[in-house]
């Protein structure tokens, strides 16, 4: 086996590991790459039998429309159950306030249309495709992590997870966050791509595009940002390493389309790819702060 066999091995093993003990898990999909890696994986455990799952889409309004495009070209052909949670209503509804200024975003918001999501499908067990490489709070992550009934996330409060064994036990209203690529890289995702001939979103290989300079990264001009006079619309060609809210997800400076010059890119990169995510950048613990109060 060579070495993203062993990592696929472990990954479809703890998909199975989800389905046999939990009564109503549930896949986060965002329609970026890891997550299409996810639904990948889920074919190879599950098939060809149906997934024992829903997919997840927690839905911020401001998303790319390549990406809400290709989630639906995606469900159509899998013929899977796609449950949507829209932040809209969230707003709507009176439990969270829209930002405002020059650098709103909706990208915190989702946690609470997240929880509600979760609680009204009776989710017990959330497979997302969060790694340890992305981030420092993320590093501190189990593979499977307990959530409290009230979504929370405690680092005090990990169990062990000697010799690959994933305790599932929680009480009542508790449910856990299962990551089953939690020890791949960006560049395995890629590599694995590649060899699997997955499809994309068209947003991952260099196009061209209207970008505003905004806190020294290049971000989509779209409706969704909080322009004025200071925000100069030049065409350039980008790629995204990661697919979020328009809102907070930088670009990168790329003319690479072809996914092995991509993965050379990738490779010669000194930044992850969450340092192109500008809400990670609001202070030093910002991701922590938010998983503690529910975020994915």
């Amino acid at each position: 086996m060579d070495y993203l066999d062993q990592l696929e091995a472990e990954a479809i093993a703890i998909l199975r590991e989800v389905a046999g003990q939990f009564e109503k898990p549930a896949l986060l999909f965002s329609g970026g790459k890891d997550s299409i890696t996810l639904v990948r994986l889920a074919e190879k455990a599950f098939r060809p039998g149906k997934f024992p799952f829903p997919l997840v889409h927690i839905d911020t309004g401001h998303n790319f429309p390549e990406t809400i495009e290709f989630r639906d070209k995606l469900v159509a052909r899998l013929g899977e159950k796609l449950v949507v949670g829209y932040v809209q209503d969230s707003i709507d509804q009176g439990k969270v306030i829209e930002q405002t200024g020059k650098n709103a975003s909706r990208n915190a918001l989702q946690t609470v249309t997240l929880l509600d999501t979760i609680a009204a499908g009776g989710y017990d067990a959330c497979i997302g495709g969060a790694r340890r490489d992305e981030e420092k709070a993320r590093a501190k992550e189990r593979i499977f992590s307990v959530r409290d009934e009230f979504g929370q996330w405690d680092s005090k409060r990990q169990r062990p997870e000697l010799w690959n064994i994933y305790n599932g036990k929680i009480h009542k209203g508790e449910n856990v966050r299962v990551f089953p690529i939690s020890n791949w890289t960006e560049l395995d995702v890629w590599n694995y791509i590649k060899r699997e001939n997955i499809d994309l979103p068209s947003v991952y290989f260099a196009h061209e595009r209207d970008c505003i300079l905004r806190n020294g990264q290049w971000m989509a001009a779209s409706e969704y940002m909080n322009m004025d006079e200071e925000d100069v619309v030049v065409r350039k060609n980008v790629r995204f390493r990661t697919v979020g809210d328009m809102t907070c997800t930088a670009a990168v400076e790329s003319d690479k389309t072809d996914i092995d010059d991509i993965i050379e890119e990738i490779a010669k990169s000194k930044i992850s790819e969450r340092g192109a995510r500008m809400d990670d950048k609001v202070s030093e613990a910002a991701m922590e702060d938010r998983k503690k109060g529910g975020y994915f």
